[in-house]
């Protein structure tokens, strides 16, 4: 039999952790365009060079029993990702913008339900829900006004209140425990 056990705990990490959050969210919020156009070429500079090394470390693998192949073309295609977001950063912000839109949406679902137990203080778990979903339902119905500011701000909101939330809330541990039935 299997036991769960879900544990809410708050720790100097997890306070540290969200004062960083609602730093970087003001940061982000006083210029929402520079935060979205260095986010996007930050994430085409890791894809190229993730690539790169993908495309080197597939040649390690010849003659030692598999994974050439696949780990040539991953990262090929990676290295080729990173190229178009680099030379297309419009393009590249707009479906960043949807992923995080599904992010946003997913992460206030999963906040949402967690709020829903019956504990105290929950209120602030259903709040953060709340806003997660109402964002990513506002990138996701809005792509074309969403790419450059939308983005920016939106990410912002969001890390301050995760930051917020993780002050406040602190991180969920589960534990999982295996009991032979005897």
């Amino acid at each position: 039999m299997t036991q769960i056990s879900i544990q809410r705990r708050r720790t100097g990490f997890d306070i540290a952790w969200g004062i960083l959050l609602i730093i970087g969210g003001l940061i982000v919020l006083g210029d929402v365009v520079i935060a979205t156009v260095v986010t996007v070429l930050f994430l085409g500079w890791m894809a190229l060079i993730t690539g790169i090394v993908g495309v080197v470390a597939s040649l390690f693998k010849i003659g030692k029993g598999g994974g050439f192949w696949s780990t040539l073309l991953t990262g090929a295609l990676v290295g080729v990702l990173g190229l178009m977001i680099l030379r297309h950063p419009e393009i590249g912000a707009g479906v960043i913008t949807l992923m995080a839109g599904m992010v946003f949406l997913v992460a206030g679902i999963v906040r949402l339900i967690a709020g829903v137990q019956p504990v105290p203080g929950r209120w602030m778990l259903v709040v953060s829900g709340i806003a997660g979903i109402v964002l990513g339902l506002i990138v996701l119905f809005n792509p074309v006004q969403a790419t450059f500011t939308l983005l920016g701000v939106l990410l912002g909101i969001n890390l301050l209140v995760d930051g917020v939330t993780l002050i406040l809330w602190g991180r969920v541990h589960v534990d999982v425990t295996s009991n032979p039935a005897g």
